[in-house]
């Protein structure tokens, strides 16, 4: 079978200038005789490098990388909205491209007129697009704004009319990057259940989302796109697993190299010739924690965790004298300050002994039911009656809460319950009865 797309040994290169004038005052200064400034310069960046890939009819394929990796460039190139610097780009078929919201409206224009537009952009008659404008306006829930100007249009409204359109155009290509991130939830997951109707219908879908599960999902195949080179080619699942891998290591790279910066701080702190900061740290240090571990179940550190998977908060501290049973606390909170829990020794009814000098308090989450997201773990040790503080460290300690492996199907919220879905027909629950 031909291939609908064909990539070989593209590149495309953009001149990005600098020191140019930005109004008529910079250009009128650079052509004063008296204030001669220098020219404006420009350098070569290079969006795409070197890159060759077949895609064939049918094939739902997902474009996976961080911002800038090329991926929309290589969507442009597809749409023949940007020709390559070097190689050959060859499209088989009409291509109907969601590359920005509302690509070719005139925001001066209704609603109704920016379709019309649309299709006579692609070469599609007045009459035809007549025969689909019903369709396009039921799909995008907007009869009632289809005549105000689009520049009046919020940024949902744009998603919904330029989807609306671009699936109402017979493409034998879709191309839809990132456009679905906007708009409410309902609307996304009317396109996503569009998207699958044309994959039964053999369209060949292209995909730019930064969503795993989405390409995991709806993809048979995925391209990853770094630094504008092809680094990988393959199955959907292999491809996203392999890139969230090597994200996951730059984001515990990262989470530990903050969690050096912070134990740095906590420890400043602590010196008793340094300044308090009750924003960070505070307390009277008669027992004291001097360092706080993060461990996955089989006792090695870590700062990435799986949704499921068992979570160990390990306390050293020392008690510089004898203390009467303390009682050790912690505290998770969301990025956003949001305090998820706060659990301490006191309400899980352990009573420790009194204490002097070292010592470990360890606290076990065998199911960590948090979802995707960045947290931050607070630490705290206070007397028995709670009325004094002796060492409190105020979100100190992130660690981020990862799902790639597809262990918890779960997405949306804070956190999973670990509950099961059944099924039973009223016949079958009547005889349960």
């Amino acid at each position: 079978m031909s291939p609908i797309i064909c990539f070989e040994h593209v590149s495309k290169r953009y001149q990005v200038r600098r020191d140019q004038p930005r109004s008529f005052r910079d250009l009128f200064m650079r052509l004063s005789p008296r204030r001669q400034a220098p020219a404006a310069s420009s350098s070569a960046l290079w969006a795409l490098r070197d890159v060759s890939f077949e895609i064939h009819p049918g094939e739902t394929v997902g474009l996976i990388g961080p911002n800038g990796a090329g991926k929309s460039t290589a969507f442009k190139l597809i749409s023949r909205i940007l020709p390559p610097t070097t190689g050959r780009v060859e499209v088989n078929g009409r291509v109907a491209a969601l590359l920005e919201l509302g690509t070719g409206f005139h925001p001066e224009l209704s609603g109704r007129e920016n379709v019309f537009l649309s299709g006579a952009l692609i070469g599609m008659g007045r009459a035809e697009m007549k025969r689909k404008f019903d369709a396009i306006v039921d799909f995008s829930e907007l009869e009632e704004f289809i005549d105000m100007p689009v520049k009046h249009y919020s940024s949902g409204m744009f998603a919904r009319l330029a989807f609306a359109v671009s699936i109402h155009l017979d493409p034998e290509v879709l191309l839809v990057d990132e456009v679905l991130a906007v708009g409410d939830q309902a609307f996304q997951q009317k396109c996503l259940d569009r998207i699958a109707g044309l994959q039964c219908e053999g369209i060949t879908i292209c995909l730019v989302t930064h969503a795993a599960e989405v390409v995991r999902s709806m993809c048979t195949r995925a391209l990853w796109f770094d630094h504008g080179r092809l680094i990988a080619d393959g199955s959907a699942e292999s491809v996203v697993r392999q890139y969230l891998d090597k994200t996951a290591a730059a984001e515990a790279k990262r989470l530990a190299t903050e969690a050096v910066r912070l134990a740095a701080e906590a420890e400043h702190a602590a010196a008793e010739d340094a300044p308090k900061e009750p924003g960070r740290r505070w307390g009277s240090r008669v027992v004291e924690i001097t360092r706080v571990d993060l461990l996955d179940a089989a006792g090695n550190e870590q700062t990435i965790f799986q949704t499921g998977r068992p979570l160990v908060l390990r306390m050293h501290y020392r008690a510089h004298r004898r203390v009467s049973p303390p009682i050790f606390g912690m505290a998770i909170h969301r990025q956003d300050g949001v305090h998820v829990c706060g659990p301490n020794s006191a309400f899980g009814n352990l009573r420790l002994p009194p204490v002097e000098g070292d010592g470990v308090v360890t606290y076990t989450i065998p199911y960590l039911s948090l979802l995707e997201g960045l947290y931050h773990i607070s630490v705290a040790v206070v007397n028995e009656t709670d009325t004094e503080t002796f060492d409190f460290h105020d979100r100190l300690y992130a660690f981020r809460v990862s799902n790639h492996d597809g262990g918890v199907k779960e997405r949306y919220g804070l956190m999973t319950p670990g509950g099961e879905w059944a099924h039973l027909s009223l016949a079958e629950l009547n005889t349960a009865a």
